[in-house]
């Protein structure tokens, strides 16, 4: 077994277990949804965190030669996918039947859900640029899909007008679709 697959054996399992989270909030939503409405904004958040936790699992791949096995990489990577696994277990409610609407548990944790993804991100690439280097930062692609991330999450974690904050989301989710078809 490499290094990589050795770190990598935690960080996927953590991955995992947040995409199984959000999931697992999805699924328990979609069963209430007779008695709660989900509503736009919350699931806007869990396609978001969704398709983040997946890039994020994309760019461990993409590092595996660069990553070296030792303690700081391995807490790092500890600290980073158990954050995503906090905001995606943020996204819906434990209990939806307990909400009217998700859009008030929206209103209640999207600071910290998009707060950690946020941070995630940041970690990302400054793993990315000591690794690789910053020859890639100042391409138009990457100008575009990867440096627009970080004034539009925050501004949709300032926001208080949740149109903005769905706007925001809707960006951000455009982003990973973009950036598979633009190479």
């Amino acid at each position: 077994m490499s290094g990589f697959e050795f770190i990598f054996s935690l960080f996927g399992l953590i991955l995992g277990l947040a995409l199984a989270e959000g999931l697992g909030g999805l699924s328990r939503a979609l069963k209430a949804s007779h008695k709660v409405r989900i509503g736009w904004p919350t699931a806007l958040l869990g396609l978001f965190v969704s398709c983040d936790v997946v890039t994020f699992w994309m760019y461990g791949w993409s590092l595996r030669d660069q990553l070296p096995m030792n303690w700081a990489v391995l807490f790092g990577g500890f600290l980073v996918t158990g954050i995503y696994y906090v905001a995606a277990s943020l996204v819906f409610p434990d209990d939806p039947e307990a909400w009217d609407d998700l859009t008030a548990h929206f209103d209640k944790h999207r600071r910290t859900v998009l707060g950690g993804i946020f941070l995630c991100n940041l970690a990302l690439m400054a793993v990315t640029v000591a690794f690789v280097g910053t020859a890639w930062v100042g391409t138009v692609r990457t100008i575009v899909v990867t440096w627009s991330f970080f004034p539009v999450a925050a501004l949709a974690i300032a926001a208080s007008d949740r149109r903005v904050v769905c706007a925001c989301l809707v960006w951000l989710i455009a982003l990973y679709p973009l950036s598979a078809v633009w190479n």
